[in-house]
């Protein structure tokens, strides 16, 4: 059994979500409190973020994007307690809800992280499903305040991790449709009738509630939003974000993402995203009502000349900024990890510049010996040198002393060897 709930919920953001989920906690007799950036003629519309801090113990967060959701943060921050649990409902990239859960506990309060699956008619039905992250006790005691709009809460974990498991749920969603869309292109043109392809795919394993409900309304061109391009838009560029974090080619979600941004592009952002079979299927005309929000508290509608403007109005502006800034270098031939580029080889040598290397003294080479020229030797006959008589010899080691006779002697044999080279020389 549910214990009963006894304390203030604040909820930011009225938006297609947001005002059917307060809707659904009053029901339940829970003092509701709100706030939109936008008035509007609902009970308890308190006039700031920082009053709703100030007057409930709960607060439940629906806005569009992680700015949004950081913005939103840093006007409560000041006025939280240990008495607070912030509920993050936004599908936001995983850091962007681990910063803003930072922030929260920096003032000693919590933060739950609730993403949702389900579009506008399971918010009315109360048909949500949640995915929850967070502190376990801080889990529980907003259990009530889910179970109030949902028929489903899945734990997820840590911080961060139900976003990522929201939009990898988004991708299944998104890329189911566009091939729904592609298949009935396909069965369009050659010749046989769509309502063939919707009954044949009711037998098929791979019929979803996504097609059930999206199906009928492209064939009729109804295009009234029920999870509008610009939210499916965002998601499918956090998941391309992500995969590019691992490095992982996510083709069928970078296709997805880039027929949302062509929508888009022709303005149809606030459609709903099933519009994306307009490129298969030119020929559909958009023949749904706008999305024209019944008053859930039974106030008077505001008077034409005070018509609120659109929750966010820059909010497509931001998403076209942001993918345009990522989209050329997702798309370029280059990887993201490039490696550094090799030089192509050269068709014809280039001489590359001389290094100067550092002198190496080089190892003793024995030099071969060469072989002397050939020389003309004329036979010369010599007289034997006369014998010293042995008065002339000396002892040895010491030096002979130049007496009159040898001095004569060597005096003719140097004139003798004059002449011989004389004589060799003509020659």
């Amino acid at each position: 059994m549910t214990r009963p709930f006894r304390k203030n919920v604040g909820l930011i953001g009225l938006g297609i979500i947001g005002r059917r989920i307060a809707e659904h906690l009053r029901r339940q007799g829970l003092s509701v409190f709100v706030w939109n950036r936008t008035p509007r003629p609902v009970p308890n519309f308190v006039g700031s973020p920082a009053e709703l801090t100030q007057t409930c113990n709960y607060l439940q967060i629906f806005v569009s994007d992680d700015d949004a959701l950081m913005r939103m943060i840093q006007l409560i921050s000041p006025d939280l307690t240990a008495s607070h649990i912030v509920i993050a409902h936004p599908t936001v990239s995983p850091d962007t809800m681990r910063e803003a859960a930072s922030l929260v506990e920096r003032r000693g309060a919590r933060l739950v992280e609730a993403p949702f699956t389900g579009s506008k008619l399971a918010a009315e039905k109360g048909q949500l499903v949640y995915y929850v992250s967070g502190e376990e006790s801080a889990v529980a005691a907003v259990r009530p305040l889910l179970q109030a709009s949902s028929t489903a809460i899945v734990d997820i974990g840590e911080i961060g991790q139900a976003s990522i498991i929201k939009v990898a749920t988004n991708m299944v969603s998104a890329a189911s449709v566009q091939a729904a869309a592609e298949a009935m292109a396909l069965v369009h043109y050659s010749g046989i009738g769509l309502e063939k392809f919707a009954e044949a795919l009711q037998h098929n394993a791979s019929y979803s509630a996504t097609l059930e409900a999206k199906i009928p309304r492209i064939m009729n061109a109804d295009f009234e939003p029920h999870f509008s391009v610009k939210h499916m838009l965002k998601d499918m560029q956090i998941a391309n974000r992500l995969g590019r974090g691992f490095d992982l080619d996510l083709t069928v979600a970078g296709a997805t993402r880039d027929r949302l941004l062509d929508e888009a592009r022709q303005g149809r952002g606030d459609q709903d995203f099933s519009s994306i079979a307009r490129r298969f299927l030119p020929f559909v005309e958009d023949t749904g009502a706008p999305d024209i929000q019944p008053d859930l508290f039974s106030q008077p509608a505001p008077p034409p000349e005070q018509a609120v403007p659109h929750e966010e109005p820059e909010f497509v502006e931001r998403q076209l900024a942001e993918i345009s800034a990522t989209y050329a270098m997702e798309t370029s031939p280059a990887p993201m990890n490039e490696a550094p580029s090799l030089a192509e080889p050269a068709s014809e040598l280039v001489p590359a510049e001389p290094v100067p290397a550092e002198p190496v003294p080089a190892e003793p080479v024995p030099a071969e010996p060469v072989p002397a020229e050939p020389v003309n030797y004329i036979p010369i006959s010599i007289e034997a040198p006369l014998q010293p008589s042995a008065e002339a010899t000396v002892p040895s080691g010491d030096e002979p002393e130049m007496t009159p006779s040898t001095e004569k002697e060597t005096e003719e044999s140097r004139g003798f060897f004059r002449r011989l080279l004389r004589r060799t020389t003509d020659y």
